[in-house]
């Protein structure tokens, strides 16, 4: 089916062209990443085909039967209104069921009366499947606090609302939906990412997102956007691919450019050998210089981020950390936590969301103080610190103004000094740009400019938190080149695998509670290591159930069923049944008996068990059944 159109779509932002005449399509089961530097317009794209801007130019066409579920950058929430309320926004039945059912399990004063009418209302209303899709979204999301405002939820709590608030969207009404994802895995810890990759890669879902997560690009969509001078490329592949069609592209513009400056040179000799009164001149050929000076005056030479720090001398103590405990109320952070950094160091810190991690690097820069214990830090230790948080920007300031509260000059790594403008001028920010107002800065042009703000001290220790979250492709592989060849210390907190992967060489895994695993390794040696764990556990399950998953994974090719699935499929033929008897039963006595509390839950995980079951069985016969057919 095809979902959408675009012909010749232009959209300014004042004077600064963000795509021009740009055409595209998107078809049902397409899964496609947009890519672009900041500021090049990627969110405003996606709010011109969510029908929440207006191009200047050009025409949109969707198809009458396609909706679209749309994740903003910024959410866009009811703050007075509760967590649950948000994602239940829609008034349907079925919704509403599901979430009288959810208001039941998350609330302790829920009785008895109140569970078995939720329990009725979604068995009449066959929501199970989508209940527990939901609760699932919830679970691994981690919004466990669903009566709460959505005005006391910190900055990840509003964006993983926002995201479950978009899934349950789609969920409502999966059939002709477009999902647009505006940076949906900004913080997301690992096991959330993992999580919604595999919810995304569904066939039956459609996608246009963008991303900075080059991993999860790879795993989810098959063709990439990228967005550039305004203009739009689109490559059929995924991000390798990509890739190398992009260095091929610049290196034949890079070939014409080359070839027009030579015309350009022959031209404008001869322009200059005519004589000014001459009328005989050729006017065609005359035009043509013209044309051609203009285009070799707009042609875009790709200016790369400079990133660089004469850094400070390192001495040999730089970091000692002795049995430091730290809680807040019930909740532990550190107990006991022992480690002395060396020199050149890089330290990666993973974990789920709530279990320490910023805290941690804010008892290391001394934003906070340990319960106990004591932290030593080296007299020529100079700290960088790129915090989640950002900084704080007066955002009716001018982004030269800012710069200068700072410092007029700046230091080089190679000892020299620029003045503020042109130390701007290697973040990328022109001239027009340093005059705009910060408020007007996109997210990723406030990242660069915190970047700034951290490297123009010469650090000889950084401490970067979630630096990726609204950074740019371009600006990231900076970035990278810049730390690869860092010879301070580095700690870091990030859920970009590809980025810690490339960086990291030594691991603190936060598992909560107060207990850290320290790994030498990276991420990815890391997850070998626990999937190497798991495969040995499985190893010693029970032969027959070996022996029946050795057999599974051996059948690709069709063929007629074996003696023993004959058998298996009689036998489901019997249970099936049963089960139906069972889900029934237990329906019937949770909806019209007065039980006790305790015999209640009973009842309920019985048949949170005996659904499971059903469908497994039921899936299982189908299998069965095509291949006896």
């Amino acid at each position: 089916m095809h979902y959408l159109s675009a012909e010749g779509l232009s959209k300014s932002y004042g004077i600064k062209p963000l795509f021009t005449g740009i055409s595209f399509n998107i078809h049902q089961g397409d899964k496609i990443a947009l890519v672009a530097p900041n500021g090049s317009g990627k969110s405003s794209l996606l709010r011109v085909i969510a029908g929440r801007e207006q191009p200047d130019e050009g025409k949109l066409w969707i198809h009458k039967e396609v909706r679209i579920a749309f994740l903003e950058q910024e959410p866009q929430l009811e703050e007075e209104k509760s967590v649950l309320d948000n994602i239940f926004s829609h008034n349907h039945p079925v919704l509403n069921a599901v979430k009288a059912y959810e208001s039941c399990l998350a609330s302790p004063e829920t009785n008895d009366h109140q569970m078995r009418e939720a329990l009725r209302r979604i068995d009449e209303l066959s929501a199970w499947n989508i209940q527990h899709v939901v609760h699932e979204a919830l679970t691994m999301l981690r919004l466990e606090q669903l009566s709460q405002k959505v005005s006391a939820l910190s900055g990840g709590q509003r964006r993983r609302l926002s995201l479950a608030k978009t899934l349950l969207d789609y969920l409502f009404s999966p059939e002709n939906t477009l999902l647009i994802l505006d940076e949906p895995t900004n913080h997301l810890d690992f096991d959330m990412i993992e999580w919604l990759a595999d919810f995304l890669s569904d066939e039956h879902i459609t996608l246009l997102m963008v991303s900075h997560d080059r991993y999860f690009i790879d795993t989810v969509c098959s063709e990439i956007w990228e967005l550039e001078q305004a203009k739009l490329y689109v490559h059929k592949g995924d991000y390798t691919y990509y890739l190398e069609k992009k260095a091929l592209r610049e290196a034949s513009e890079a070939a014409g450019r080359e070839k027009a400056k030579n015309l350009y040179r022959k031209e404008l000799e001869w322009m200059r050998r005519q004589p000014k009164a001459r009328t005989t001149k050729s006017k065609s050929r005359t035009h043509a210089f013209y044309n051609l000076e203009e285009k070799l005056t707009e042609s875009h030479t790709r200016t790369a981020l400079q990133l660089e720090a004469k850094m400070s001398r390192l001495g040999g103590k730089i970091l000692e950390m002795k049995k430091v405990y730290k809680s807040f109320g019930d909740k532990v952070i550190l107990k006991g936590f022992d480690y002395t950094f060396k020199r050149g160091e890089r330290v990666g810190i993973i974990g789920k969301n709530g279990t320490g991690k910023s805290t941690f690097l804010n008892l290391v820069t001394g934003v906070e103080s340990p319960d106990s214990g004591k932290i030593n830090i080296g007299e020529t230790v100079v700290f960088g610190y790129f915090s989640q948080q950002g900084i704080s920007l007066k955002e009716d300031m001018r982004v030269i103004e800012y710069v200068k509260s700072i410092a007029e000059f700046f230091p080089l790594a190679d000892g020299a000094k620029v003045m503020a403008s042109e130390f701007l001028q290697r973040f990328l920010f022109t001239p027009e740009q340093q005059f705009t107002y910060i408020s007007n800065l996109s997210g990723g042009e406030k990242k660069r400019l915190q970047l700034l703000s951290v490297l123009y001290k010469n650090p000889n220790f950084l401490i970067l938190d979630e630096p990726t979250n609204d950074l740019d492709l371009p600006t990231l592989q900076a970035l990278e080149e810049f730390l690869e060849e860092f010879e301070g210390c580095l700690l870091m907190v990030s859920h970009d695998r590809y980025f810690m992967d490339k960086l990291i060489d030594h691991l603190f895994i936060f598992e909560g509670n107060g207990k850290i695993e320290d790994f030498p390794g990276n991420y990815t040696q890391y997850r070998k290591e626990k999937n190497l764990l798991s495969k040995t556990a499985a190893s010693k399950l029970p032969l027959e159930k070996k022996q029946n998953t050795d057999i599974k994974q051996k059948e690709e090719k069709p063929r007629k069923l074996s003696y023993k699935e004959k058998l298996e499929l009689e036998k489901l033929n019997k249970e099936i049944p049963e089960l139906e008897r069972r889900k029934n039963e237990l329906n019937t006595r949770i909806v019209q008996e007065c039980l006790p509390y305790e015999q209640l839950q009973s009842l309920l995980a019985e048949l949170e068990q005996v659904v499971v079951a059903l469908e497994a069985s039921e899936l299982r016969w189908l299998e069965l059944s095509e291949l006896q057919d």
